[in-house]
């Protein structure tokens, strides 16, 4: 029979699952809000973004630095790191209603500076903190917030993020922990579902990116799975690859300078990411969900180089040390992957092979297959696609392991276990 401790566990839990939708609500309004707020300034003067992008990296890191350390970057490789340190102080350090707050403001901040990021990453170090938070308040034992709590926050962070229930869950299992306890499960399918219905209820029933219908024939276009997943764990590889190799320190004097002044390297970066916004008609600043829609709409044009750029403005504001994911940008960049493919693959349909595209590149740089194809039918309200997008997501996967030996969040959470052993 249930005591009444076990209510009030259950209780402060499901409250904390409500929490992870609200959150993430207030979220996606707010990115959403500077996406467009930016993109006017920049219909304005495609040239004010030269000032104004080195000025909020600079301030974006500079605030960082200063209250919110342990921001920086994703936020799932916080998570995963926060799983692994047993020290319970370490593991505030990392997750905090103050970094939670701090994930929020200045993921924002950056939007309205132009770098090419993502909410969806920090979501899962927002969701992650809410639920370790609550369960340090009522005293949950120690097993519980590691396998439990951190890891169903983290899950329904996704999942409110993306309005992907499913890759909520299946993000957790093969990402987040790399392996699943029986007694978790129950813990991690509630705050999905909590946290699911929670952001449902205020943005309503939506797919991420619409309805599309395309899809590959059993033949001759099947050739474009193979394509698409060996262009996209190639690209994907290398850029994860980047990623890991920058956050680990640049060589030289200009690795130097960016431990020594991280604020001027910010605003450098700032710069350089403004300068691939005039080289690409301003295309590259944001989360790039909007121009992934006009891709997959075929509602807007595109350049042809906004793939390469887009990728160069996702690196660019990585390395620069403001918060901030990299899920959309992935999306868009391999959104942009596919669009160039579509056209040297004229025998299957240009939507299919966007698709393909997306989930070629984005396994390509996460190396969990199953969340990105799963992810992409899920945002796409596409079953038709689903043996297509498993077969590209599994190819891009063996490829991007021969150019890049580590999973990309598993190497990026090192970093900070490292830190703090």
């Amino acid at each position: 029979m249930d005591t009444t401790q076990d209510w009030k566990k259950r209780i402060v839990f499901w409250a904390g699952a409500v929490c992870v939708g609200l959150a993430a609500f207030v979220f996606a309004i707010g990115s959403e809000y500077v996406n467009v707020l930016y993109h006017r300034i920049t219909n304005f003067s495609p040239l004010f973004p030269l000032l104004l992008a080195p000025a909020g990296f600079a301030l974006v890191v500079a605030i960082t630095h200063k209250f919110f350390p342990g921001s920086q970057g994703s936020g799932i490789p916080q998570t995963i790191a926060a799983l692994e340190l047993q020290d319970m102080s370490l593991r505030d350090k990392l997750l905090s209603l103050r970094i939670a707050s701090g994930k929020i403001l200045l993921t924002l901040l950056g939007l309205l500076s132009g770098a090419s990021t993502g909410r969806e990453g920090p979501t899962v170090q927002i969701g992650a903190s809410i639920m370790h938070t609550l369960g340090r308040w009522a005293h949950f034992p120690s097993h519980d917030l590691e396998r439990g709590l951190i890891l169903a926050g983290g899950a329904a962070g996704v999942a409110a993020a993306f309005n992907t229930p499913l890759a909520g869950i299946v993000f957790a299992i093969e990402e987040l922990s790399r392996s699943f306890e029986q007694r978790t499960s129950g813990t991690i399918l509630i705050a999905v579902m909590i946290a699911g219905v929670t952001s449902l209820s205020l943005q309503g029933n939506y797919t991420y990116f619409g309805t599309i219908h395309s899809t590959i024939n059993f033949g001759v276009e099947w050739a474009a799975v193979f394509v698409c997943g060996i262009a996209g764990g190639l690209f994907g590889g290398v850029f994860s690859r980047t990623l890991i190799a920058g956050s680990r320190g640049l060589p030289g004097r200009l690795g130097v300078f960016m431990r020594e002044r991280p604020v001027l390297f910010a605003a450098g970066c700032g710069f350089i990411l403004a300068l691939l916004g005039l080289l690409s008609g301003s295309t590259v600043y944001g989360t790039g969900y909007h121009e992934a829609r006009q891709i997959l709409e075929g509602s807007g044009a595109m350049p042809e180089s906004f793939g390469i750029l887009k990728m160069a403005a996702t690196v660019v504001s990585y390395l620069s040390g403001i918060p901030g994911g990299i899920f959309s940008p992935s999306l868009a960049i391999g959104a942009g992957m596919g669009l160039n493919l579509s056209h040297v693959l004229p025998f299957a349909p240009a939507g299919a092979v966007i698709l393909l595209g997306m989930v070629g590149f984005f396994a390509g740089v996460i190396q969990a297959p199953i969340t990105a194809f799963i992810i992409v039918m899920e945002m796409t309200d596409n079953h038709a696609m689903v043996l297509p997008l498993m077969a590209t997501s599994f190819i891009a996967m063996v490829i991007s392991r021969l150019i890049c030996r580590d999973s990309l969040y598993q190497a990026l959470a090192q970093n900070f276990i490292k830190r703090f052993n």
